[in-house]
């Protein structure tokens, strides 16, 4: 495939730890090593999926992660040993302090600026579900829906030969043929015929593309919770499968 994906997504490694952390409902000043570690590789993994360019610094993170997991990995010392410093301490002091700057920046950013240079944005429909109300999802949001449907795919690695990979405008058609005439569909349902890795990759790709040429809205439910996928096909555009190709590809 020769999707590039740039995502400005998380400012950092601290900000994905702290992303990880949220998600996993973990104890910041406690934190179980393995389990992160384990998620943050999760991520790296899915973002070389997606051929998403991450820093260096994420790597580090990575790397330092692993150092950390080793030095809990040793035998503990006798009681009549000084045991040392907790090996996981300058990690959860570094993600305390960013924390706190990053709540801070938050408050801010909340402090009153329309009018001057900023405009403002009039807020977009709720959509009112049985479960509550839907609200835009963010891109966080979505990775984690992403990811947790890669872990549904078959983990037997068995060697198959197939035609060509459907690419990401094909793929888009398709999609919006299957949204026609629905209202709403969960993100799981597009992902429906999908039983290799790249084919899930080009499936995520084109429902990116189709964000973004507002031809559906990605709602959510609650935090990580259920994302449904809403067609405006009907509203917004009158195209045909043809020109959405060409419109994509241009």
């Amino acid at each position: 495939m020769a999707n590039q994906v740039s995502l400005d997504i998380f400012e950092g490694p601290l900000d994905l730890l702290l992303y990880l952390i949220k998600k996993e409902d973990l104890d910041i000043n406690d934190i179980p090593i393995s389990k992160l570690l384990s998620e943050y590789i999760q991520f790296i993994d899915m973002a070389k999926d997606l051929d998403i360019d991450l820093a260096g610094e994420f790597l580090e993170m990575a790397a330092e992660l692993a150092y950390i997991k080793s030095k809990m990995l040793l035998p503990e010392s006798s009681p009549e040993e000084d045991e040392g410093p907790d090996p996981r301490q300058d990690l959860v002091n570094k993600l305390l302090e960013y924390q706190k700057f990053k709540l801070a920046a938050g408050d801010l950013n909340q402090r009153n600026v329309l009018g001057r240079d900023v405009f403002r944005r009039l807020p977009t429909e709720v959509e009112l579900t049985e479960e509550g109300p839907l609200v835009e999802a963010d891109m966080e949001a979505l990775l984690v829906a992403f990811q947790n449907v890669l872990k549904r795919l078959p983990q037997d690695k068995v060697h198959e030969i197939r035609g060509k990979v459907v690419g990401t405008a094909e793929r888009l058609v398709q999609l919006t043929e299957f949204l026609r005439g629905k209202q709403q569909v969960s993100f799981e349902d597009l992902f429906e015929g999908d039983v290799t890795k790249p084919e899930v990759v080009v499936t995520f790709l084109a429902i990116l593309e189709m964000g973004k040429q507002s031809f559906i809205k990605i709602l959510q439910d609650r935090v990580f919770g259920r994302i449904v996928i809403v067609s405006q096909l009907s509203e917004t555009t009158q195209n045909t499968s043809e020109s959405i190709t060409e419109e994509v590809e241009g």
